[in-house]
């Protein structure tokens, strides 16, 4: 816990940075544009997954490699990762650019919203650069048991955010109102700030001493480097599968309707809170593991998963027993729409069910990672999203005419079969690494 602890806040910082952005335009500007920033939303976030995929690829190697007690390998695989970091916000830009806003035009939405969306989507592809820079840091610091300055870094950069936010999108300060494009602007500047502050951080601190001795941004090992994407790819790719179908589901939503994406959009901010949590807890279970897998302490990689999993059961437990017992107020907190809070209520009520599972599902990937077995696990989640979970939600809301509730069933079952899969592949990885001792 005290490790996982600054790791979720710093994970649910990059969430609440979105939830933000919801809540502000839900009260200021209306439908149209908190349909346009699900819209946004749906379409990025496959992006910045796949960044923040790519950036994490380095949190399990530095853990085993300072299980061993490596430090100079420590600062070369931190010199290459912002090499491979600042060289991936290059090609997500234009995937932003060129991908996420050719679809945006093309996947049949509200024209309204598309125009209203389409600067807050330009921004927010502007913005990678910093994150993935701020990422390749925040991960070498979390690598060696360092969390808590990344948690008070993201905590500050979403009090700016929010100020800032309030600011642009209502014109205030001698500022014209400029709504989706005011968050956008304010998340751009929160963001070249939380990179600054990062980087001076590891860079002078003198936790990192030892670590620093040997790094250089001049130094480029394609052997390093292929090691970190090695890891890094297939965790980008886990990430892809599954935000990419709740990309999807997004673009269901907005198909049947503004109302019902607004609605989606609304639930799935809270859902993306809880999730983000729960990937704190696997990012510790990563460590942990990861440090004892350099050590071969496979016993200790035991405890720690099954600890893991059972924090993440009763974490999520609470947060299902509150999505429930509070469906009808919670939606209040990002829009006065009835129309949009009384469909979030429902879906919220599915949220209860299926948050369970995707707790299970993530701690699971994160103790996979620990021990450096990423390809299996990205087929699992692979058919677990697009050959289970999509296909049901599309028959069931689409089909079927449920609606937006069917999409959320659908998802449900895909992450039910993540889940039980991981858990299983887990068991297998560590009764064969047993064998071998």
């Amino acid at each position: 816990m005290v490790l996982a602890g600054p790791v979720v806040v710093s994970q649910l910082g990059h969430t609440l940075v979105l939830a933000v952005d919801s809540i502000i335009i839900g009260h200021y500007a209306g439908t149209i544009s908190l349909a346009a920033v699900s819209l946004v939303h749906s379409v990025f976030m496959v992006v910045l997954v796949l960044g923040m995929g790519i950036a994490y690829g380095l949190t399990p190697l530095i853990a085993q490699e300072n299980g061993k007690s490596d430090h100079r390998e420590c600062a070369k695989l931190l010199s290459n990762s912002l090499w491979i970091n600042t060289m991936a916000a290059v090609l997500l830009f234009l995937v932003v650019y060129y991908g996420s806003m050719f679809a945006m035009i093309h996947v049949d939405q509200d024209p309204r919203v598309v125009e209203t969306a389409k600067p807050y989507l330009m921004l927010l592809g502007i913005s990678i650069l910093p994150l993935m820079i701020f990422q390749a840091f925040k991960q070498f610091a979390e690598g060696l048991g360092f969390t808590k300055q990344a948690m008070q870094i993201t905590i500050w950069g979403n009090v700016i955010n929010l100020v800032l936010a309030v600011i642009l999108v209502k014109g205030m300060f001698g500022f014209p109102p400029m709504g989706v494009k005011g968050i956008g602007i304010a998340t751009l500047i929160d963001r070249i700030l939380m990179m600054l502050v990062m980087g001076w951080y590891v860079l002078k601190s003198r936790n990192f001493k030892a670590y620093i001795q040997q790094f250089s941004i001049r130094f480029i090992d394609f052997k390093r480097i292929g090691k970190v994407v090695r890891i890094s790819v297939p965790v980008a790719m886990q990430y892809i599968f599954e935000i990419g179908a709740f990309a999807v589901a997004a673009l269901m939503a907005g198909k049947i309707g503004a109302m019902q994406q607004a609605a989606h959009q609304t639930a799935i901010t809270f859902v993306a809170m809880t999730y983000m949590m729960a990937s704190g807890i696997a990012s510790a279970a990563t460590i942990k593991v990861g440090n004892n897998f350099g050590k071969q302490n496979y016993f200790r990689i035991q405890k720690f998963a099954r600890v893991s999993y059972h924090l993440v059961i009763i974490f999520m437990l609470f947060f299902a027993f509150i999505f429930i017992l509070f469906n009808q107020h919670l939606p209040y907190i990002i829009t006065s729409d009835t129309d949009v809070v009384s469909m979030a209520a429902q879906l919220l009520i599915i949220a209860g069910i299926f948050q369970l599972f995707d707790g299970t599902q993530v701690v699971g990937l994160g103790t996979l990672r620990g021990m450096g077995d990423v390809k299996i696990p990205t087929s699992i989640t692979f058919f677990a999203y697009w050959i289970v979970g999509l296909p049901a939600a599309y028959f069931l809301g689409i089909r079927l005419n449920i609606g937006v509730q069917g999409i959320w069933y659908g998802l449900t079952l895909g992450l039910l079969t993540s889940s039980i899969l991981l858990y299983f592949r887990y068991r297998y990885i560590i009764k064969h690494q047993i064998k071998t001792l």
